[in-house]
């Protein structure tokens, strides 16, 4: 975490990094946008005929634009706790960014759709293996099937540990809980790491 100021009350101003990571479609750059105090910055490209047998589109046939680099935006959760909020592009060939992207964050939200559910696997292994804490949030799409969240972690082998909710990346509010989420859990691990070393 970095203390860049002082808010109103004298007392300094954290301001940390959360990554939002997912397969491609999944609701990253809308989660980004529902929330972000800012205009965010999306560096989206139009999904073009070059993408046929590179994407696969069938499960998001409308999806007319895709985040070739990253999105960015910006929370304060508390006055005295500013979030960075950093999207990572879903397609596998653009994940050579995410080491950039992951640096210094401490902590992820993992967004899966029900419907695609093995595209949620990769990014948790990237999570795992990086050490960064992460949680895990379902995307409610409309006239998706939706299952208990036990049953999406049985899905997705995930230890108990871990967070698991339903949000809808659409709504602020939703989108919020799932950022004060992430940042609790962040801290829990940070805490146990810092305790584990004394």
């Amino acid at each position: 975490m970095d203390f860049a100021r002082s808010n109103a009350g004298g007392r300094a101003t954290a301001s940390t990094k959360i990554v939002v990571a997912g397969g491609f479609g999944v609701g990253k750059t809308t989660l980004v946008g529902s929330v972000s105090e800012i205009k965010p910055l999306r560096t989206e490209a139009l999904v073009t005929n070059e993408s046929e047998g590179v994407d696969d589109l069938d499960a998001v046939p409308t999806k007319a634009t895709t985040t070739v680099a990253m999105d960015f935006g910006r929370i304060t959760l508390a006055e005295d706790l500013v979030l960075y909020l950093f999207g990572t592009p879903g397609q596998r060939r653009f994940w050579f960014m995410w080491d950039d992207l992951c640096r210094g964050a401490i902590g992820a939200i993992v967004l899966v759709d029900t419907q695609r559910l093995n595209e949620a696997f990769s990014p948790l292994d990237y999570f795992e293996a990086k050490g960064i804490p992460f949680i895990v949030c379902v995307n409610e799409f409309e006239g998706a099937q939706k299952y208990a969240v036990e049953e999406i972690r049985e899905a997705l082998a995930l230890p108990h540990e871990v967070p698991i909710m339903t949000i809808d990346a659409r709504d602020r509010d939703s989108a919020k809980s799932a950022l004060v989420r992430v940042t609790e859990f962040a801290l829990e691990e940070l805490t146990k790491t810092a305790a584990a070393v004394r």
